[in-house]
């Protein structure tokens, strides 16, 4: 009896400790209806249908209106403002990125015994003590910010075969003063591809087709590296931001042009990482996020219907993005909630999960919404929609109010945010005007306020690679 005993308690730690995979896929500026589990009609996505229809798909998951302060939220789970207090992005040889003392996600799991690496688009700062590798990832292959900036001759500024010359008059607006926030416009450096700290290529047109196969392969390799103990994989793909760059064998495949092409690219890489899962028997113990960084570019192709909006704005469109979790076994398979969710609940979930401390010493706004990923739980009611130092909006259940405007919408009934209630629900607008005025008590309303922690600062930034083509000192192929 007591070696009964003894074995269920043994058998029960086992269990208790074994620690899930985790991985991320996180798409650049995909619309809300570019996949067919989210409505689209033009671009096959056979994988991930399948992936929707073996998980569940997250309706009411919230990004931020652009990449950075994106990404930033789901590092370290916080709102974007309190932890990337910029205007807009990050560019090229920017003095300013996350805060190296920001505790993330991938340190986090890192403590707790993970695996971590990160293959893609990083955009929080691309100067040493800003990198991946020096945020809690123990490898990093990829692009340190967005694909277009680059230069002309390179292809950063255009489609496929399509190089632009300059316009003077573009040129001009283009060619701002450096700020702290780092090289813009047609005064960009050549586009860097890293191996953790080191300038591997400059990439120019066919770098830009290749990357998604070259994202994909080396996902795969990491998965079966470290398929033998717990590993986080954060994989931002480069795609679909413009400039739209899809491989050659994608190319006119899809009935939306470019940035159909590339969404069905990314399909595909979905496809290769869970095929992966599947042939290593890792399914059943990986956590699998798919999403975007925002709303799609609606003026390069993407479709964020039947939202309102774009990306760079708050409406639905802008900020609402397509998100599937799949985790076979654990999360019920062709469900979907329509709870609040987003980005910054990414780290609090995935440490409940993995059994790891989050940090104690400072505020972080995202919650655990695990409950929501396997049920009918709704963790958060409240959700506040910033761009740049702005609050714009604030939402508390299935109402929403945009506080420039007066406009109050009823998401439940009008996702579209077509009907204005406002007149009718004074006291709903008087509750979210003094949410409002709490948050902007806190964050600053239109400034940075006292709620917001300090930006990561380096002196005399420098590109990864110069105008001159000269890879600078620190970031040579060692």
């Amino acid at each position: 009896m007591h070696c009964f005993l003894f074995l269920m308690v043994w058998v029960g730690s086992v269990m208790a400790v074994e620690k899930p995979n985790f991985i991320v896929i996180n798409i650049d500026d995909l619309g809300y209806a570019d996949i067919g589990p989210f409505g689209s009609k033009t671009n096959a996505t056979p994988n991930l249908d399948r992936m929707a229809a073996e998980g569940r798909k997250l309706t009411s998951f919230y990004a931020a209106p652009v990449c950075s302060p994106s990404r930033a939220s789901l590092m370290t789970g916080c709102y974007p403002k309190r932890v990337l207090p910029t205007p807009h992005v990050l560019f090229p040889g920017a003095e300013v990125g996350l805060n190296p003392e920001e505790v993330t996600v991938a340190e986090v799991l890192k403590a707790a015994g993970y695996a971590t690496a990160c293959v893609g688009k990083w955009h929080l700062g691309d100067q040493p003590g800003m990198l991946p590798t020096d945020q809690g990832f123990d490898y990093y292959f990829g692009l340190p910010y967005s694909n277009d900036m680059g230069t002309l001759e390179d292809g950063a500024k255009s489609n496929p075969g399509q190089v632009k010359k300059v316009n003077p008059n573009v040129a001009a607006r283009q060619n701002q003063p450096i700020d702290e926030t780092g090289i813009k416009g047609n005064a960009q450096p050549p586009l860097p591809l890293l191996e953790n700290g080191t300038v591997i290529e400059r990439v120019k047109q066919d770098g830009q087709t290749s990357i998604t196969q070259r994202y994909t392969e080396k996902a795969v390799e990491l998965i079966k590296k470290h398929q033998d103990e717990p590993f986080f994989l954060y994989l931002p793909h480069t795609a679909v931001h413009f400039p739209l760059y899809p491989g050659m064998k994608w190319r006119g495949t899809s009935k939306n042009g470019l940035i159909g092409d590339w969404t069905q690219e990314v399909d595909w890489s979905v496809g290769e990482v869970l095929k992966t899962l599947r042939e290593l028997g890792l399914d059943k113990k990986t956590l699998v996020l798919f999403t975007s960084d925002n709303g799609g570019a609606v003026t390069h192709g993407s479709n964020n219907a039947p939202l309102r909006g774009r990306k760079g704005e708050t409406f639905e469109g802008g900020i609402r993005v397509c998100t599937i979790a799949w985790w076979p076994g654990q999360i019920p398979a062709g469900t979907e909630t329509g709870a609040i969710t987003g980005m910054m609940d990414v780290l609090p979930t995935l440490a409940g999960r993995a059994g790891a401390k989050v940090p104690g010493d400072r505020v972080l706004d995202g919650v655990d919404v695990w409950p929501a990923l396997i049920g009918e739980a709704r963790p958060r009611e409240v959700f506040h929609y910033f761009r740049g130092a702005m609050l714009d909006a604030v939402r508390k259940g299935p109402w929403k109010l945009h506080l420039k405007s007066g406009e109050l919408y009823q998401l439940d009934e009008d996702i579209g945010e077509t009907m204005d209630l406002a007149g009718a629900n004074e006291g709903v607008v008087a509750e979210l005007r003094a949410m409002a005025a709490v948050m902007n008590g806190e964050l600053g309303e239109g400034v940075f306020g006292p709620g917001c922690r300090p930006l990561g600062r380096v002196k005399d930034p420098v590109p990864l690679i110069g105008t001159d083509g000269v890879i600078r000192a620190g970031f040579e192929r060692k």
